[in-house]
């Protein structure tokens, strides 16, 4: 009874009595299908009533799921069964020969080479080798690969713009072959400062390491070596133009576009402004590449036509065949910015052209005037050359030692009193890491050191940055390191095919010998053909 003196009971027995109706009623509904889905009897009465619900002819027959399962392995047996379940691999490499009647003429194979042995520079500063061989094994595929030659140069604000790196490119491919400028990235504040390729790109949104805070987290997440990841919106485009401000750099017939498209994307390539190709990609979160081979290659375009969403651009690379040096600096980085890349990403991309020589330049940023010990520095730079070896697996790693650099005091400009002893803490990391070591002060001051670049107009008046023409002469000292390098090399080879050919010289020798004594000690010998050629 409520608080208004009515009682309700009598009508809750009602409701639980039609309830109990109703579900009785729908027990003996036939099992029904909807929509191709079969429903079961709902039969509360399963306990007494049972119903035969066996299917009528001709109905199909559905297996429970153990069924399913035996009847699935025994159909395939001997199959495996999981490859049914796997997506296919995404396709990686998509490749486009624009003229493929004229491909034999201009990809030709490297022949051996002969290394210079005239000094560009005052006085050879030696590479100092504590590789364990792999210097060694990279001067070797200097002199004799058959295949192009590839130098990933990592640094900071001192090779910003092909500074260094465009005059090293050009020696090396003086002497061992190739052409093209190397790395080029999809899109950058700092293209235009880039004499060796010009660059011109709409629609893209750069991101650089050191501000990776900034970025959309997929692209914090996707940075390369580069230290630039772009993020395309729709129609987003970039071209690449040779330029002729160094040798060789129009000699390009092979350029290879990186990028990522985690979505389906239709991707449009032109070369030389009139042969043109589209590219339909499968959506992956794989490092995808497009390459491009064509004799002369002087400029490229790359266009996002369709599936903008989440796609990250990397950049182009350009190289003829021969010895590629590639540009990856970052300004105002210490190497620390290397952890902060995707090893994934930097790994993908060493699989797709690998690396035999991997150059770390940096230190610019740590040394101090008046500090002497740079001990946690050292353990850094060791884990920066694990790091390299984990991404670039089989590339030899060069250490180069801090750049000379000059400080203000009373008596005027002055060398800073931490070269040498920053110096010293870097080659002994890369003696305890097993990488090889090039001491770039000492390169620059063969060349009269910082004050006679500045004085030469090499250098800034910061007395601390090269400019082109400073980059000039410590890319011609580093290329004598590397040519003396190769010599060394060479003509260690040379001496062991001098003494396996005097080996068998002394074998025939020895068997003209044997062929006299028996000719002098046997009667009646019958001269054989090498008798014969001995009178």
């Amino acid at each position: 009874m409520n608080k208004f003196g009515e009682d309700y009971a009598p009508k809750s027995w009602l409701a639980v009595t039609a309830l109990i109706v109703v579900l009785v009623a729908v027990s003996f509904i036939p099992p029904q299908s909807v929509g191709g889905v079969k429903l079961r009897r709902a039969n509360i009465l399963s306990d007494l009533v049972s119903f035969d619900d066996a299917p009528v002819a001709n109905t199909v027959f559905e297996p429970a799921i153990d069924e399913l399962v035996r009847i699935d392995l025994d159909s395939v047996a001997g199959c495996i069964v999981a490859a049914d379940t796997l997506p296919p691999a995404a396709q990686i490499v998509y490749a486009w020969s624009p003229l493929p009647d004229s491909l034999s003429e201009f990809v030709a194979r490297r022949l051996p080479v002969v290394p210079d042995s005239t000094l560009s520079s005052p006085a050879l500063v030696p590479v100092e080798d504590f590789s364990g061989g792999q210097m060694e094994a990279f001067y070797d595929t200097l002199l004799r690969a058959q295949r192009p030659v590839r130098i990933a140069f990592l640094g900071d604000s001192f090779i910003e713009g092909d500074i260094l790196t465009a005059d090293l490119r050009e020696r090396l491919q003086r002497t061992y072959g190739g052409g093209g400028t190397g790395f080029a990235p999809m899109a950058s504040p700092l293209t235009a400062f880039r004499r060796s390729v010009k660059t011109q790109s709409k629609g893209w949104t750069s991101y650089n390491i050191m501000q990776r805070r900034n970025a959309p987290e997929a692209l914090r997440n996707n940075f390369f070596v580069s230290g630039w990841a772009c993020q395309a919106t729709a129609g987003a485009s970039t071209s690449w133009v040779a330029t002729d401000f160094r040798e060789r750099l129009g000699d390009c017939n092979e350029a290879r576009v990186f990028f990522i498209s985690p979505s389906d994307s239709r991707i449009e390539v032109t070369v030389n402004d009139s042969l043109r190709n589209s590219f339909d990609v499968e959506g992956d979160k794989a490092v995808r590449q497009i390459v491009v081979a064509a004799p002369q290659i002087h400029s490229l375009s790359f266009r996002v036509a369709e599936g903008s969403r989440g796609f990250i651009g990397y950049g182009a690379l350009f190289d003829g065949g021969g010895v590629s040096v590639d540009n990856y600096s970052i300004r105002s980085n210490n190497g620390r910015a290397l952890f902060w890349t995707n090893p994934s990403v930097d790994a993908q991309v060493h699989a797709l052209v690998p690396y035999d020589l991997v150059i770390l330049q940096y230190g610019l940023n740590i040394m101090q005037q008046g500090v002497y010990v740079y001990n946690k520095y050292g353990v850094q730079i060791e884990q920066m050359i694990a790091f390299v070896r984990e991404c670039f697996p089989g590339a030899a790693v060069l250490l180069l030692g801090v750049s000379d650099r000059s400080v203000k005091t009373e008596r005027g400009y002055e060398p800073m009193d931490a070269i040498p002893y920053l110096t010293a803490c870097q080659r002994a990391a890369a003696e305890r890491a097993g990488a090889a070591f090039w001491p770039v002060s000492d390169a620059m001051r063969s060349w009269g050191g910082m004050a006679a670049f500045v004085s030469n107009g090499w250098a800034g008046k910061d007395h601390t940055h090269i400019n082109f023409a400073g980059g000039r002469r410590v890319a011609w000292s580093l290329a004598d390191a590397f040519h003396a390098g190769a010599r060394a090399v060479y003509e260690r080879m040379d001496d062991e095919d001098d003494m396996a050919e005097s080996a068998m010289l002394n074998n025939v020798l020895d068997s003209l010998q044997y062929a006299r004594i028996r000719r002098a000690l046997i009667h009646g010998f019958v001269p054989t053909d090498i008798d014969a050629g001995l009178e």
